[in-house]
């Protein structure tokens, strides 16, 4: 694996999540400026303690004022941004198709899509002009076959999935001639649900068939640096099931 993220500046919303925590460590240990960014404060403190290149950063990003602002806070303070790994998120369903409830449809919109939207914007001029700029956003198998207990989950992911691809073709337009060469890239990596260490110990005995390990999505964010925009842009790439899977293998696959 190449080392081309190194010095770069690679902005995590949703950092201090386990999935959040995996990327950041990953990607300092790579020798990539991280910004930090979540609505703990506490929990971004001891983030971004734990290393120099670690900025931490405490936002609503659900607020896009909230947002410009951070962005702007970012730029002069860490430098341009050259990536985005959207981890925002969270989960709830169940109750079939009628029980789906507005409090629920209203926290994944938010949480999930919102954000999203807000940070893609703040971000996508940095990200555009950059000679390496990468978003990428994680969403799940189920938005190929939703369920009635997840309906308003699934359809929320889908149109991030959505909204992601509109930023990929954004990047495609934001070429500086016809003949110039892609330096931007947005993707989405795809996973049935994600493992750590604190879910195998709180559960021994289960085995977590077909679930992603974060360890894995950090080596994918960091492969994704050192691909070509041309191959990455618009994809939606399947990560493996765990730390054993080669992330590397699961992103070159993809492209073949």
């Amino acid at each position: 694996m190449t080392n081309s993220v190194a010095g770069r500046t690679v902005v995590v919303a949703g950092s201090t999540s386990a999935a959040g925590i995996a990327v950041v460590k990953k990607l300092v240990r790579a020798g990539a400026r991280v910004a930090a960014v979540d609505i703990l404060e506490d929990r971004v403190r001891e983030l971004a303690a734990d290393d120099a290149n670690i900025t931490g950063y405490t936002c609503n990003l659900a607020d896009l004022d909230a947002v410009t602002v951070l962005a702007a806070n970012i730029r002069r303070e860490v430098g341009p941004v050259d990536g985005l790994i959207h981890l925002v998120g969270g989960w709830r369903g169940g109750n079939g198709i009628a029980g789906q409830s507005e409090d629920d449809w209203d926290f994944l919109h938010t949480g999930i899509l919102t954000t999203l939207r807000n940070t893609s914007r703040a971000f996508f001029e940095d990200l555009a002009s950059s000679p390496a700029g990468r978003l990428a956003i994680v969403s799940a198998e189920s938005v190929a076959t939703p369920t009635a207990d997840g309906a308003a989950y699934t359809a929320v992911k889908a149109a991030a999935e959505t909204w992601t691809l509109a930023v990929a073709d954004g990047f495609e337009k934001a070429r500086t001639s016809e003949s110039a060469g892609l330096t931007s890239a947005a993707l989405i990596f795809v996973v049935k649900a994600l493992l750590d260490e604190r879910m195998r110990a709180a559960q021994p005995e289960r085995k977590f068939p077909g679930f992603t390990h974060v360890d894995v999505l950090g080596d994918a964010v960091l492969e994704m640096f050192s691909i070509d925009a041309d191959e990455l842009n618009g994809k939606r790439i399947r990560l493996g099931s765990s730390t054993a899977h080669r992330a590397v293998d699961a992103v070159a696959g993809a492209l073949r």
